[in-house]
């Protein structure tokens, strides 16, 4: 076995934010309720995990959502009662401890909040210049919505790469700078024996569809301008036409949802075994 043998796309929540976040350009006003994406992909040794979702203790907390989740302009949406990635994780069959690696796409709330269920479990691959961005002096980072309390814990193995990597046998990662410092997207590769093929994950290189098909730069961006996130996309657009593979959007609300199915009818059963 050299590439994936599963995919589970999850849906961690929701968004409900100004469409501007998304779309360089998009009409003052407009709104969108995206989902909130992570990845669940069967590797050679186990299970790897793609972007961890919501913290839920500063979403439910009073005194904590005014602190964290203060701005009406932003408001997450819990799918459950529960903890998301732990009500995610059960409804795939797939248990927590079956998970040997994270990788992050970046350090947003909303794609960095569950990693504290790895401390001191499994390595968490993210970009050197991610990291050192999550914990460089306040205000910065939290004024762009990169919580330093999701992350900054000694717990957590870190494993930090400077630019494009291999995550594991049919993950690799590519640095997509722009959204935030060192965000990056990753490329899955199938394994033959389950069809080969794969696909490109952009994350919040590219939030929607539009960002892709027409090579728009999408609105939230740290210290980057949207010509680089328009390079980012283009060179994603042409790692995906090269292979072959279909390259997904990080929130589309029409998309994902369609992902996931295509996902479930592709790859059907429980989480669990080969």
């Amino acid at each position: 076995m050299s590439g994936v043998r599963r995919i589970v796309p999850l849906t961690l929540g929701w968004e409900d934010l100004p469409l501007t976040v998304s779309i360089e350009g998009a009409p003052p006003g407009e709104r969108l309720v995206e989902p909130v994406p992570g990845v669940l992909l069967l590797c050679d040794g186990g299970w790897v995990l793609l972007d961890t979702g919501f913290n839920p203790a500063l979403i439910r907390d009073p005194q904590l959502r005014r602190r964290f989740h203060g701005d009406p302009l932003f408001q997450p949406i819990l799918p459950g009662p529960g903890d998301p990635l732990e009500e995610a994780l059960a409804d795939a069959g797939i248990d927590i401890g079956d998970i040997h690696a994270v990788a992050l796409s970046h350090l947003h709330y909303d794609h960095a909040g569950g990693v504290r269920h790895f401390a001191g479990r499994v390595p968490v691959h993210a970009q050197r210049a991610e990291l050192d961005y999550g914990l460089s002096a306040p205000p910065g980072p939290e004024r762009h919505a990169i919580f330093r309390v999701d992350f900054d814990d000694p717990g957590i193995d870190w494993r930090l790469s400077d630019g494009d990597c291999e995550i594991a046998p049919g993950v690799s990662a590519v640095l997509t700078a722009g959204h935030t410092p060192g965000h990056q997207s990753f490329v899955v590769d199938l394994d033959e024996s389950v069809g080969g093929g794969g696909v490109v994950l952009a994350f919040d290189a590219a939030d929607l569809a539009v960002n892709i098909d027409e090579e728009i730069s999408v609105g939230g961006r740290v210290d980057a301008t949207p010509e680089q996130c328009v390079e980012a996309i283009r060179r994603l657009k042409s790692i995906a036409a090269a292979k072959g593979y279909e390259l997904a959007p990080g929130h589309d609300p029409v998309f994902w949802p369609a992902f996931t199915e295509r996902m479930a009818e592709r790859f059907p059963g429980s989480g669990v075994g080969p």
